[in-house]
């Protein structure tokens, strides 16, 4: 049975706020052709393939046996298919109406490269279709405190470029409409998924209402070709 656990693996509660956006300003058609980027799990892909949408599941390395044998477990896996893209250089052009990732621009931008973030964006518009949509969902730079705590207790803490939510229009410059909004404060914080499920409430509750925008550790939305 597909659940948001096995779309998104981890951080479910905080991260099904893209889910629940992308639903609400998105109309699904199974006539859709879509593409997932810096798959890994493949998790977005198989939400594509649950609404009836050919997609592509695509990685740098492409995608593994495991991962692939375990998308068969889905009656709807043969909406899948697997390829091996890297992001900053996709040789599409007004191919697909829908193009989705989430929590890839950091390792994009690994070692403060800007430049490939800004590159990946291009390169899916390059790729959409006029009219088509990137579905996103990235980690942000987020406070002070988030930074202090990646660069000691994250391995690759210190080389991932996380994006600030200032810097959202500007990789988007080019697309025809931007739509989006951030969340999270405290729940990135939980030690395992029980915890980070009872700290999202307490950022519903309080810590997303009482903090700034570039203090919040995830983004999600839309933009339009």
């Amino acid at each position: 049975m597909l659940n948001n656990k096995t779309v998104l693996e981890w951080d479910v509660k905080t991260w099904s706020k893209a889910l629940n956006y992308w639903e609400k300003n998105l109309n699904f058609s199974s006539e859709l052709k879509a593409i997932e980027l810096g798959s890994r799990g493949g998790g977005l892909s198989i939400y594509l393939a649950s609404k009836g949408i050919n997609v592509i599941c695509s990685d740098l390395e492409g995608i593994t046996e495991e991962v692939q044998s375990q998308h068969k477990n889905f009656p709807f896996y043969k909406n899948i298919t697997y390829q091996k893209i890297d992001c900053t250089n996709i040789s599409y052009e007004n191919s697909f109406d829908v193009i989705i990732f989430k929590s890839i621009l950091g390792g994009v931008g690994y070692n403060n490269r800007y430049d490939l973030q800004k590159q990946a964006i291009n390169e899916m518009y390059k790729a959409l279709k006029p009219g088509g949509v990137v579905l996103f969902a990235e980690n942000l730079k987020a406070s002070p405190l988030h930074q202090f705590f990646r660069k000691r207790f994250t391995r690759w803490g210190s080389s991932w470029r996380y994006i600030s939510i200032s810097e959202i229009e500007e990789l988007f410059t080019d697309y025809k409409l931007i739509k989006y909004s951030s969340t999270g404060f405290l729940a990135t914080f939980g030690r395992n998924e029980r915890q980070r499920s009872l700290f999202y409430y307490l950022d519903t509750l309080i810590f997303n209402h009482i903090t700034p925008k570039s203090w919040k550790y995830m983004v999600f939305g839309l933009a339009s070709k």
